[in-house]
């Protein structure tokens, strides 16, 4: 190896780990200013930057969030939704899937293609219409509406599901039906078993989007006092005087508190389904 080559592999080096250093401070900053905004009493807060650290490490605040923004009822109807929206999105999912990629039908391309198409349209550009069908229907201020809303644009699942079918051979299904096993009985007892990384790739993608979602909950979930969702309760603390980003912060951590439980007593299923999920064949 020449000199030249020597330098350059050498200063890749030093560009890639730097890069990595920089993404990493990038990314760890926010939390760490958070932490720290969280731990400062209110009057500390008004009178030092957001990195100095505190003096006390004041836990009121905490407490303040947690009750002002009624992050109990929160967590409840977040819970709720949740667990309702990933166990309809992987079982109608994965049911349209079968019957897209299975069923040879007139209009099937044409449907396929159609959910190509929707997944191109903004959602926001659509919600005029929504709203209206929403509220003649009688669904807003309702958390069954509300569900019904995040499990009607639920068209990544559908084609992640339609990614995982044509790597099945179609050979499992004629065999089972051969030995009098039904269509029901081929996907429920054959085909959605082995649809494993599927289902944890979608429950992953589809469970952060619900958790953090913000936009349809603070329309369509208009009674705050019942109604609100972890994400909606932290803007208790926002207003045209002012923001507490004190309370803000605190309220932040607590939200994040049930995902990390949830992400490190779960790691190794995670990492087991994203990495099965992610190779094709």
């Amino acid at each position: 190896m020449t000199a030249k080559m020597k330098i350059g592999k050498i200063a890749w080096t030093i560009i890639k780990y730097a890069s990595l250093l920089l993404m990493s401070f990038i990314a760890v900053v926010p939390v760490v200013s958070c932490v720290i905004t969280a731990l400062k009493t209110p009057e500390e807060y008004a009178q030092t930057n957001v990195m100095e650290m505190p003096q006390t490490f004041y836990l009121g605040n905490f407490k303040e969030a947690f009750v002002s923004a009624n992050m109990l009822t929160a967590f409840m109807n977040s819970l709720i939704v949740l667990v309702v929206v990933l166990l309809l999105s992987v079982m109608f999912g994965a049911m349209l899937a079968y019957i897209l990629n299975r069923f040879s039908f007139p209009g099937r391309g044409l449907v396929r293609n159609l959910f190509l198409f929707a997944s191109l349209l903004p959602g926001i550009a659509m919600q005029v219409t929504t709203y209206k069908i929403m509220y003649n229907l009688g669904l807003i201020n309702s958390i069954p509406g509300y569900i019904i809303l995040l499990c009607g644009t639920d068209i990544i699942s559908v084609t992640i599901f339609i990614q995982f079918f044509e790597n099945l051979p179609n050979s499992l299904d004629e065999s089972a039906i051969m030995d009098g096993c039904t269509y029901f009985g081929v996907f429920f007892k054959i085909l959605l078993p082995l649809l494993k990384p599927a289902i944890v790739t979608v429950m992953i993608l589809k469970g952060v989007g619900t958790y953090n979602e913000y936009y349809m909950a603070n329309l369509y979930l208009q009674d705050k006092s019942r109604l609100v969702t972890m994400a909606t309760s932290l803007y208790k603390f926002t207003g045209p005087l002012g923001n507490q980003y004190n309370l803000i912060c605190a309220g932040v951590l607590i939200t994040l508190t049930p995902a990390l439980i949830v992400f490190i007593l779960c790691q190794k299923q995670i990492y087991a389904g994203l990495a099965a999920g992610s190779v094709k064949g």
